[in-house]
């Protein structure tokens, strides 16, 4: 039998591998290139210009206050996401509830996490338009998305109800992952139900805490489709988020240089953030 050759193995990755430049880099690479051009596609023949895209985009008042909504949306997020999941997850962990009960609320709060962007987005918008339900349950007639005080807020909440099943299973597992000894030795101790949370499950759910925070922070930096179909980034940009923006650029007003420029500081911002996610993740590892 002829001995494969070193090289054999390698050969299985090319596929993959050029799959991932088609798809990954080369996009990438495009949108840099792009960045650093002017009148890109929609004309034949393009001119270098330097940084005179970026200068644009950073004078831009539209754009900085894309990146602030996008940043509060972010962090506003996090904080109702971490909140919400550890705060199911303890119950759904609790011995206090009959296991075949917890099966059933389990698959009930998991259920708005199964439905695609889309779906989630036209539901509320039917639910919080002015003769929606939301209106006639509370007495008033506000049109949610259609309002600038309101519409970003609109939002916000949309994507806290949508996406927090996701982090209620990650720190339900986490929970799980917690050996019964350390809170048999905390009661032996006296510790009440407070210390062990502070003392022993928020430690124990450090690392799954923080990636989670992370990643959280990286997809909704990223998000478009919900805004983009409840408001569109309106009314009058109260909404815009960097996703809108960069999208409006592109295929609303065709400017495409400006457009990838955008997108490039969307990429800069995650790629620092994911930068941090990777070290942590090697550290939970090493």
């Amino acid at each position: 039998m002829k001995k494969a050759s070193k090289a054999t193995p390698y050969l299985y990755l090319i596929p993959i591998v050029v799959l991932f430049g088609v798809l990954l880099v080369y996009p990438i690479m495009a949108v840099i290139s792009y960045s650093f051009a002017s009148n890109v596609i929609v004309t034949p023949k393009s001119e270098f210009v330097a940084l005179a895209n970026f200068a644009k985009v950073f004078g831009d008042v539209k754009f900085w206050k894309a990146f602030w909504n996008s940043v509060e949306f972010s962090l506003i997020s996090i904080v109702f996401h971490m909140v919400l999941g550890m705060s199911f997850a303890l119950m759904l962990n609790s011995k206090l509830i009959n296991p075949r009960l917890r099966g059933v609320i389990r698959a009930l709060y998991i259920l708005p996490w199964t439905f695609t962007v889309s779906i989630v987005a036209i539901l509320w918008r039917l639910m919080l338009n002015n003769s929606g339900i939301i209106n006639q349950l509370i007495g008033s007639n506000t049109d949610w998305f259609g309002t600038r005080a309101y519409a970003k807020w609109a939002i916000i909440f949309v994507n806290i109800w949508c996406s927090f099943p996701f982090y209620m299973i990650s720190i339900l597992a986490g929970l799980q992952g917690i050996s019964p000894s350390y809170y048999e030795a905390a009661s032996i101790d006296g510790a009440s139900g407070v210390k062990s949370f502070c003392h022993i499950t928020l430690p124990q759910l450090r690392p799954v805490l923080i990636s989670l925070s992370m990643l959280d922070f990286i997809w909704s930096m990223q998000q478009l489709s919900l805004t983009y179909i409840t408001t569109g980034g309106g009314p009058a940009g109260s909404s815009e988020t960097l996703g809108t923006f960069t999208y409006n650029l592109a295929f609303s007003k065709y400017k495409f240089s400006l457009a990838s420029t955008s997108a490039l500081m969307i990429m800069a911002v995650c790629l620092f953030v994911a930068v941090f996610y990777v070290k942590q993740q090697r550290g939970d590892h090493a």
